[in-house]
């Protein structure tokens, strides 16, 4: 290989981790914006006056679970605890293998009921619904295993309300989550999607179905999500809904309305990205429909839920992720590059496949590079200290400058300890956890098309209550 062209391989490199970590800058800036002006609107009206209003939009909060024998009491509780005027909670169980439809059953006081769905969509069949004796307002459906998004659907068939809340039945909400996100489609009515901040509570307290006070956790690994999760959502959804470039809401906490959810025909099953896919999906369909829409996230909602705390079952979740988001891309593929999805043809899905996709590949091949030329002895002293200042050390201080402002502009993490310790994370994670991330990514790139549409492996910890 001439100089030349390993002088072009390395141009190429530097240039790339120039630009995904210079977006990074930008979105902590446009985010500091947008917290601001956040701040400012959610004074401007309180959440008792939305509680009082008379065009409030009943909501149907859908709640897949499989395997959650553990958590779903606590979370079906923050559910039921919501501050909403008229809502309906849905659980459909899709075939568990553990204690989940007992669990609810003795929880809640469950009998067999007739009640029969409002729609049709193809889905697996339903074994029986139930309803509380003592919660009017809670269904229980039983129904063959057949993944998440089979379950979203079932729910969705069942649902009555004009919106839709998807959340993960391993999750809490805050008491006014639902309030929060609902008050988009008041207050837009070209809105047919809105998701929530999603947060980590491994070491969190909770009580009444809330979580109450949040600490740092014990681990390494669930303090790196920790601060994962900071980053994702502070900077790069807030921007990218700023920018009207959203492509994901988050399975764990999203509001849709149902009725341009059916018209694209539900969930896509046989997905592990069902929640991007759909996203996707509502994006293609408005705009081949030419139908004014709009597609948000706001920052101020949140959702609790449980991460992985061990790196075998974080690696499990990461490869699904990598897969989905691959798969997402590839079905709506048509789109890349194409004007006539306006700017999510042309920045949003580019971004995604070049900046999120293709993401560990470029970066595990350039760690290969290096070993490569390294072993030849043909390495650059320049194009190493360039590498690690761009790939390593520009990201670290993006990931710092994120972090500080979830900690100092949102205060969850209330005792200095527990900050100074979150800052470090953010100091490190470049270092050791990040390189093994892209290598779990890049094996999920290679394995495309393999174990469609299961459902993850997680283990829950019962809920500490207080």
């Amino acid at each position: 290989m001439t100089s030349s062209v390993l002088d072009a391989i390395e141009l190429l490199i530097l240039l790339y981790f120039t630009a995904l970590n210079s977006f990074y800058a930008v979105a902590v800036y446009v985010a500091t914006r947008e917290l601001g002006r956040h701040v400012r609107r959610r004074q401007s009206v309180g959440l008792s006056e939305l509680l009082n209003r008379e065009f409030y939009k009943p909501v149907s909060i859908l709640v897949p679970a499989y395997g959650e024998e553990e958590t779903i009491e606590a979370s079906v509780n923050s559910f039921l605890a919501l501050h909403y005027p008229e809502f309906e909670v849905i659980v459909v169980n899709d075939g568990s293998k553990d204690g989940t439809l007992q669990a609810l059953i003795d929880a809640y006081d469950l009998v067999p009921t007739e009640r029969h769905p409002s729609r049709v969509l193809h889905t697996r069949p339903v074994r029986g619904v139930y309803r509380s004796r003592r919660i009017p307002r809670l269904t229980v459906v039983d129904k063959e295993n057949g993944g998440k998004a089979d379950a979203l659907n079932v729910g969705l068939t069942y649902a009555t309300f004009p919106l839709f809340c998807a959340v993960d039945a391993d999750s809490l909400l805050d008491a006014e989550a639902l309030l929060r996100l609902a008050r988009r489609f008041i207050e837009n009515d070209r809105l047919v999607a809105a998701g929530g901040s999603v947060r980590i509570m491994n070491g969190g307290v909770m009580k009444d179905g809330r979580v109450t006070e949040l600490r740092l956790p014990a681990t390494w690994i669930e303090r790196v999500q920790v601060v994962e999760y900071a980053r994702a959502f502070l900077a790069g959804r807030t921007t990218f809904s700023a920018l009207g470039l959203l492509l994901v809401i988050s399975g764990a906490f999203g509001l849709f309305k149902r009725s341009d959810v059916m018209d694209v025909g539900g969930f896509l099953e046989g997905t592990v990205g069902e929640d991007m896919e759909l996203v996707l999906r509502l994006h293609r369909h408005m705009r081949e429909q030419r139908r004014p829409y709009d597609i948000e996230f706001d920052v101020d909602p949140v959702c609790w839920t449980q991460c992985p705390d061990s790196t075998k079952v974080l690696g499990a979740q990461r490869d699904r992720w990598q897969r989905g988001l691959w798969e997402g891309l590839w079905a709506h593929r048509k789109m890349w590059f194409n004007p006539r999805y306006g700017r999510i043809g042309m920045v949003a899905l580019p971004y995604y496949l070049l900046f999120e996709a293709l993401a560990p590949v470029i970066e595990v091949l350039g760690y290969a590079f290096m070993i490569v030329l390294a072993l030849t002895g043909r390495l650059d002293g320049t194009f190493v200290a360039l590498f690690l200042l761009l790939a390593l050390l520009y990201g670290t201080v993006v990931s710092v400058a994120a972090l500080s402002i979830e900690l100092f502009m949102r205060v969850h993490f209330r005792r200095p300890g527990d900050r100074v310790m979150l800052l470090l994370t953010a100091l490190g994670e470049n270092f050791g956890f990040r390189q093994w991330h892209a290598w779990v990514r890049f094996r999920a790139t290679l394995k495309l098309g393999q174990k469609k549409g299961q459902w993850g492996t997680m283990t829950r910890t019962r809920i500490q209550a207080k």
